[in-house]
């Protein structure tokens, strides 16, 4: 058999749909953030998204998940009754106005959080399952290392100010992105704008998502204020089938909080569109066939490749298709042979497996003779070309 090569051929795929607007590079004021396509899984934005930072209270998303992790393997209800110790409640900033007679169920306690962003019913959960704060912080770091999460290292539960308590953007659009994925039953509770416990301080029952009630398809999930930190939040919208997770830090007032938030989810959601690319059974490239009944067999994706698209389209997107040619048969359909390789400005390229789009037997008797007549005038072909 000749060696086999390394072929790269130009393919264009169509677009199926309107053309689109051109997809504007997105300048944000934050310190640090990151915006992720859940859908289609595709990184939208990043800046600064692998540096560990002050969390603020977004860390209390992983308090959160342990929580919710818990009540799906038993070891809590949402009827769980919890008593508050002194550590607890000795919290200021954000609580639920805890002390140390009451005793509270872990739905409550998780409205608290989610909702009120309490510091003393963070507490409270991490003592209920690690005895211990101290403790549950390091069940928070193991767990965080385990999803993926290695920018992540946790103090506490809350997010309170303390010495190496640090998280990275990414690694807490990947805990939104789990939190979501993990836990649809538990998932509305971040949509919740507001929440009254017993009657206690009246004036502290807003959530403080500034998006949940713009109509742009807001529905969580957690802002951070340290004056280190400075001001953060970690939100998901959803619009049509599309869903967009983004996460900021280092702004600085509540209001720019807000608008950068609200410009983030509009910018993803209006220079971004899902669109068909390529369809099953469309013929992208050729590759030759050694030693088979047919001289090459085309190569198809195997399923249909959907992706989100930035820029205006007339025709269609130019990509690559690379595959190591000649083949040797026998070839089975579907066989991968290559991949379709997919690079637009400003996103992560895009690679999609080729596969054969039909069997290729191996030939015949008269097939591997005419073959092996080629080989033999190819060597002749070579000597004579060499100099002398």
């Amino acid at each position: 058999m000749t060696t086999a090569v390394r072929i790269i051929a130009t393919a264009v795929l169509l677009i199926c749909g309107a053309s689109l607007a051109i997809a504007q590079t997105f300048e944000t004021k934050a310190r640090a953030a990151y915006v992720f396509d859940q859908t289609t899984g595709t990184v939208l934005m990043e800046k600064n998204a692998d540096e560990p930072l002050p969390p603020a209270s977004m860390s209390k998303l992983m308090t959160i998940y342990l929580a919710f992790e818990a009540i799906a393997d038993g070891r809590f209800s949402t009827d769980t009754m919890l008593p508050v110790s002194t550590h607890a409640a000795s919290f200021g900033g954000s609580t639920m106005f805890l002390d140390t007679t009451d005793r509270v169920s872990v739905e409550d306690l998780l409205r608290g959080v989610i909702v009120l962003s309490g510091n003393d019913a963070s507490v409270v959960l991490a003592e209920g399952l690690a005895g211990t704060e101290g403790a549950f912080a390091q069940m928070m770091t193991n767990r965080a290392r385990a999803l993926g999460m290695n920018n992540s290292t946790f103090m506490n539960a809350s997010g309170w100010p303390a010495r190496g308590h640090e998280m990275s953007m990414r690694d807490l659009g990947i805990l939104a992105d789990r939190l979501i994925s993990d836990f649809p039953t538990f998932y509305p509770l971040f949509a919740e704008e507001t929440y009254a416990f017993d009657g206690r301080a009246p004036a502290n029952t807003q959530n403080r998502n500034p998006l949940l009630s713009l109509g742009i398809g807001a529905d969580g999930l957690k802002t951070g204020h340290t004056q280190e930190a400075g001001y953060g939040l970690v939100g998901s919208a959803k619009q049509g089938d599309r869903r967009v997770i983004f996460v900021i830090t280092g702004l600085d007032s509540a209001a720019a909080r807000a608008d950068e938030a609200e410009r983030l989810v509009n910018w993803a959601f209006r220079q971004f569109a899902q669109k068909d690319v390529a369809k099953t059974g469309t013929r992208i490239a050729d590759v030759d066939v050694w030693m088979g009944e047919t001289d090459s067999v085309g190569l198809t994706v195997a399923e249909d490749v959907s992706m989100l698209v930035p820029v205006t389209i007339q025709g269609g997107i130019n990509a690559e298709a690379v595959f190591d040619g000649p083949i040797e048969a026998p070839v089975t359909a579907g066989q991968q042979l290559g991949e379709l390789v997919i690079a637009l400005d400003g996103l992560p390229e895009t690679r999609v497996p080729l596969v054969a789009e039909s069997d290729v037997m191996r030939g015949g008797f008269k097939v591997r003779m005419r073959t092996a007549m080629q080989v033999v005038l190819d060597k002749i072909n070579a000597a004579t070309d060499a100099p002398a």
